[in-house]
């Protein structure tokens, strides 16, 4: 039986249930807002319990964007995808701004990490460079550091 199809959550019983999803990682207040929201919870409810849990410290949009971060930076996603993810979770431009600030990624070394896991050699010819050029834009990454990475393999 869905959470629907049940009677609304107690305000105590969501704020719990709020604070064990936060328990397993971080969430963005409208992540949160949304999980509470399908599992019955008021919209406006759910807004006020996440803004009370915020003001007490359990959630933060600012720690959520740094896991985030981190999290992306380590599965090999560039900066506009990392970026793009904050963005529809709510996070604003600012805090977007201070974790990518924060994380002091050195992005050469991340694509370069990338493009050695999946292709391993430079391109042979234009078709292949097409598709290394796709898949690395499809990770994330701007144009001017993939072609900086694909003219420094060619010339090594």
């Amino acid at each position: 039986m869905h959470r629907r199809d049940k009677d609304p959550l107690e305000p105590a019983q969501a704020r719990e249930t709020a604070l064990r999803l936060l328990g397993r990682r971080e969430h963005s207040a409208r992540e949160l807002k949304s999980k509470l929201r399908a599992r019955g919870v008021e919209g406006e409810a759910a807004g006020e319990i996440v803004d009370g849990l915020a003001e007490s410290g359990w959630q933060s949009d600012e720690r959520y964007a740094e896991m985030l971060v981190r999290s992306r930076v380590g599965q090999g996603h560039g900066p506009q995808r990392i970026e793009a993810e904050m963005r529809v979770a709510g996070i604003g431009s600012e805090a977007i701004r201070a974790a990518m600030d924060a994380a002091e990624v050195d992005w050469d070394e991340v694509i370069r990490r990338v493009w050695q896991r999946h292709f391993r050699k430079p391109a042979a010819d234009a078709s292949e460079r097409q598709k290394q050029y796709r898949y690395l834009m499809g990770k994330g990454f701007d144009g001017a550091l993939i072609s900086k990475l694909l003219k420094h393999e060619d010339e090594e």
